[in-house]
């Protein structure tokens, strides 16, 4: 699991090998005790997170899509992820 970003207490990693479970770019928000995978179109995969904080890794998603892409990309050749800015 690679840190991609941490904001407001939620913390987006994205896997090196995870793309055989959901077959589609990726990546994992964590919560408090909570854990989703979103999609980086923004379909909820797997888990769950608290409205408020789903609704804030929407937001940072939709504006750092291109990012994410990128990094899935790297990701699936093992290349470095690199980091994405936080939502402010």
């Amino acid at each position: 699991m690679y840190e991609l970003c941490r904001f407001f207490d939620i913390t987006i990693s994205m896997f090196f090998r995870d793309d055989e479970k959901h077959h589609k770019p990726h990546f994992h928000a964590v919560y408090a005790n909570c854990d989703a995978a979103i999609g980086i179109d923004g379909e909820l995969l797997e888990g769950k997170l608290p409205l408020k904080q789903l609704k804030l890794v929407w937001a940072w998603a939709v504006i750092h899509e291109d990012e994410l892409y990128e990094a899935w990309n790297n990701a699936v050749r093992n290349l470095p992820l690199g980091k994405i800015e936080p939502l402010n």
